[in-house]
């Protein structure tokens, strides 16, 4: 009977070992798992920020090829920015919500299975964000055809100050002085390329009136996609409420193909499709070379705009803004390459401030993300990879 209830009490004793191994187990994978989520949040932004540089600055050097070599519509220079959304459809079926979700945070776990809004609310969402791209994709082609590239230029870096405005009201935007050191960098990066433009970009030439039109197009439609960016991170806040790659995939599709009809409506109704066909057969570089620019200027566009609202998502408008500006010294620096543009001290610098001013940004949502680690590490609880949104 002794030797039992000792037998018994060893194997009692080898379960409680065990239960103990395994709880010691399940604890590290726990601990685990939120930093794992951390990486993988890193290395969304990290590939929305490659897609957004890429895209914009690739979009950029076609749009000026396309002026280059004799295009001149404005209608299908708007048209091309919304034009590429059905290349997005198949990643559509590709991403499911409960596959796809970019959510960190056990509250955005809870939101991405959150009942969705109504399908009368979003159409008439999507249908309000298309109306005021293909508004703000207008406005910036009047600019860009009536304004020196450098005037062009400097006005499109205030979509930051107008960004932090709307912002800071909208969004409850926090601004700390690494923000406030990235937004002023940034800011003279893009103010330092555009006074520095080549003497040959003035506008002479350009009747005054069609001048001033062009410089309120521009401060239009800086100030339009500013609130836009803005709206988007509020409504994804508000009213969509999953933060799930299908989700920014449907920001894109739907609002793109309102624009895309508004386009092509008024494409036919201004009668510029009448000169298309002559456009086409005396463009510098052929026909082929004219469908192409065309189609790719569509395709990195998307690109382009799929960085921009992961970036919303996964952050903020205003640091997707960030990075949209950033792109404005990249472009430059790409000509040099592929248009053999002259390459000076000025543009080097314009880069550099660029960059300085990104990392300031970085460097304010690494504190963040450090400083909320600690403090669930200093609450006995495990560490989870909550980021921050300054």
């Amino acid at each position: 009977m002794a030797v039992a209830l000792e037998l018994q009490g060893e194997t009692l004793g080898d379960d409680r070992e065990q239960s103990s191994h395994e709880g010691t187990s399940f604890t590290k994978l726990l601990l685990q798992l939120p930093r794992l989520k951390h990486y993988k949040w890193w290395l969304r932004v990290v590939t929305y920020i490659l897609f957004l540089l890429a895209g914009q600055s690739a979009a950029t050097l076609l749009g000026r090829l396309y002026y280059d070599e004799g295009g001149n519509s404005k209608w299908m220079a708007t048209f091309v920015q919304s034009a590429g959304f059905p290349i997005l459809v198949p990643l559509l079926f590709l991403f499911s919500p409960s596959i796809a979700s970019t959510s960190t945070t056990s509250s955005d776990i809870s939101s991405a299975t959150a009942t969705p809004p109504p399908l009368s609310k979003l159409a008439l969402l999507y249908l309000a964000f298309g109306l005021l791209l293909a508004g703000d994709n207008m406005m910036y082609s009047y600019g860009l055809l009536y304004l020196p590239v450098s005037t062009y230029s400097l006005l499109c870096a205030t979509q930051l100050a107008f960004n932090a405005f709307f912002s800071f009201f909208l969004n409850s935007q926090k601004f700390t002085p690494f923000i406030f050191n990235s937004l002023v960098l940034v800011t003279m990066s893009a103010s330092l390329l555009a006074v520095n433009a080549d003497s040959e970009n003035t506008d002479a030439g350009v009747p005054k009136g069609k001048y001033v039109i062009g410089f309120l197009c521009t401060l239009g439609a800086s100030a339009t996609f500013s609130l836009y960016l803005s709206l988007v991170q509020l409504s994804f806040q508000k009213v969509i409420k999953r933060e799930t790659f299908s989700a920014v995939l449907n920001m894109q599709i739907y609002p793109s193909l309102v624009a895309t009809c508004v386009c092509v409506a008024g494409l036919f109704a201004s009668g510029d499709w009448k000169v298309l066909g002559k456009e086409m057969k005396e463009y510098g570089k052929g026909r082929v070379s004219y469908l192409m620019t065309l189609i790719w200027t569509a395709v990195t566009w998307q690109i382009s705009s799929v960085g921009m609202l992961g970036l919303i998502v996964e952050v903020s408008s205003l640091f997707s803004n960030v990075i949209g500006t950033l792109a404005l010294p990249v472009v430059p620096i790409l000509a040099v390459i592929f248009f053999h543009d002259k390459l000076n001290g000025v543009k080097v610098m314009a880069l550099l401030l660029a960059i300085w001013g990104f990392l300031s940004y970085i460097y304010q949502h690494y504190l963040d993300d450090s400083k909320s680690q600690a403090n669930k590490t200093g609450n006995g609880e495990p560490s989870e990879a909550v980021i921050e949104v300054c």
